[in-house]
């Protein structure tokens, strides 16, 4: 038998034991929970990213947010603050003038007027007339061999007679093509308009298919601008979601100084890519940094800095603060970037200054990737930067190149509207239309000619020919 000592000490040990296993059971009970609120933590703040994402995918107004909550009055400021002053300039051409005498007495007391001076006062006004032409056209056949023919006045955009007898000008197509591609208003919208302004009656249908017939003559200026494009020294790309009978496509859009060249296409690789600038394009590409624009192996790159500080501002709106800390260095490091080419450009340093600068700058972007991250999002930034190290100061080993592909958004911008408001193409000649339309359309806004007057004059012609929005050589 054991003594009472060695029994209390075996009670002891066996207490001990059995504190040792709850502590035991509560530390591994701990440890799952830790557990589970860490992947609850990753859900959230995946769920989190993806609500702040789906913001800018909404039409505005609803995607700016709530109101600040102290803003500024609107309007222009009084007094001193008021900035720079300017009016309607003065109309070079008169086609009414219209006397407006005073008053022969004195509106207050009853007393004779006398006349001090004459101020003009201009208005410039629409005049909703439709002028309807009849074109009595001959026809005639040839005695000797039976050949038919028919006359044709300068005026005339299409031979078609009988049931095509009845057409609309090139004045109001060349209207209803700026207001449904480049306003981005839908078909039955432009109908109203040519309706409401003008008492043309005219359905979808019918306009849509004139439309499609002014594509055809466009087609040929659209090739030029597409080989233009490829023999520029730099582009801009970029693309958008879009929709041709229901069903998901790409808009893509190449934008360089001189053209800019939209295609709809079936799919987001480089294969549709290389469909418009060519697969050995050799100058420079400026791009947000998807993968697929590195198929262009003999380009040099500039990756979007702009989408960079984009994203590091999103991470940094949803992150803990110690995992803050790496988005924000490499925010930091991009907006130094940016005033280093400012100060480059305004002439405060010079080139072999901003080359011994830009070698720190990408010292420190190394030095922040040699590091070990732990939190997702942060590993997924690091290993899109690795990828991306290369072409990020493009812009400051070769001054005067844009640091972002911003010129290609703002010419997705009215694709991107008419998307919104009627969805895409209900068909693949739809779509031809759209890419060679839009393309010529924002080719001349973009070089400051007359889209107008220059879409009046393709739709006279009597055979497809080429626009003068091809540079010279």
């Amino acid at each position: 038998m054991s003594t009472p000592a060695e029994a209390e000490r075996n009670r002891g040990w066996r207490e001990l034991e059995e504190e040792n296993e709850r502590l035991r059971e509560d530390n591994e009970r701990l440890r799952g929970d830790a557990e589970r609120l860490q992947q609850e933590i990753e859900r959230l703040r995946k769920e989190l990213e993806v609500a702040l994402r789906s913001t800018k995918r909404q039409a505005a107004p609803f995607s700016k947010g709530e109101p600040k909550p102290d803003p500024k009055p609107p309007g222009r400021k009084a007094g001193s603050e008021y900035g720079q002053r300017s009016c309607r300039p003065i109309p070079q051409r008169i086609d009414e003038q219209i006397p407006v005498p005073a008053p022969q007495q004195c509106l207050r007391c009853g007393g004779a007027m006398r006349l001090e001076r004459v101020e003009p006062q201009y208005q410039e006004e629409i005049v909703r007339l439709t002028v309807v032409r009849r074109f009595d056209v001959e026809v005639g056949r040839c005695q000797q061999c039976g050949a038919r023919a028919q006359g044709r006045h300068p005026l005339q955009t299409s031979d078609a007679l009988g049931a095509a007898q009845v057409q609309l000008g090139p004045e109001a197509l060349a209207l209803g093509a700026h207001l449904n591609k480049q306003v981005g208003l839908s078909l039955g919208q432009t109908t109203e308009v040519l309706r409401l302004g003008f008492g043309l009656e005219v359905s979808r249908a019918g306009i849509s298919r004139a439309w499609a017939r002014m594509a055809g003559k466009a087609a040929p200026t659209y090739e030029q601008l597409i080989g233009t494009a490829r023999q520029s020294l730099v582009n801009w790309m970029d693309e958008t979601g879009w929709r041709v009978g229901g069903r998901s496509q790409w808009l893509w859009v190449v934008a360089s100084e001189a053209v800019t060249v939209y295609a709809i296409l079936p799919g987001r690789g480089f294969a549709e890519a290389a469909s418009l600038l060519g697969a050995d394009y050799d100058g420079w590409l400026l791009h947000d940094g998807l993968r697929l624009y590195y198929g262009f192996e003999k380009a040099n790159h500039q990756s979007c800095v702009a989408h960079l500080m984009r994203r590091c501002r999103d991470m940094l709106a949803v992150s803990s603060p110690g995992a803050a800390g790496f988005p924000q260095q490499v925010k930091n490091l991009l907006q130094h970037a940016l005033r280093l080419r400012d100060r480059h450009e305004q002439g405060a340093i010079t080139g072999h200054g901003l080359a011994v600068a830009t070698g720190r700058l990408e010292a420190r972007l190394e030095e922040l990737l040699s590091r070990t991250f732990r939190t997702g999002p942060n590993v997924r930034l690091a290993k899109h930067l690795r990828h991306e190290q290369p072409y990020l100061f493009t812009f400051l080993h070769c001054p005067g190149l844009e640091a972002t592909n911003n010129r290609a958004e703002r010419a997705l911008r009215p694709a991107v509207v008419a998307r919104k408001v009627w969805g895409g193409n209900r068909t693949w000649r739809g779509a031809r239309t759209h890419e060679i339309l839009a393309s010529v359309l924002r080719t001349c806004r973009q070089q400051g000619k007359d889209a107008f007057a220059r879409m009046v004059g393709l739709l006279r012609w009597p055979a497809p020919g080429m626009l003068d929005l091809v540079p010279d050589g």
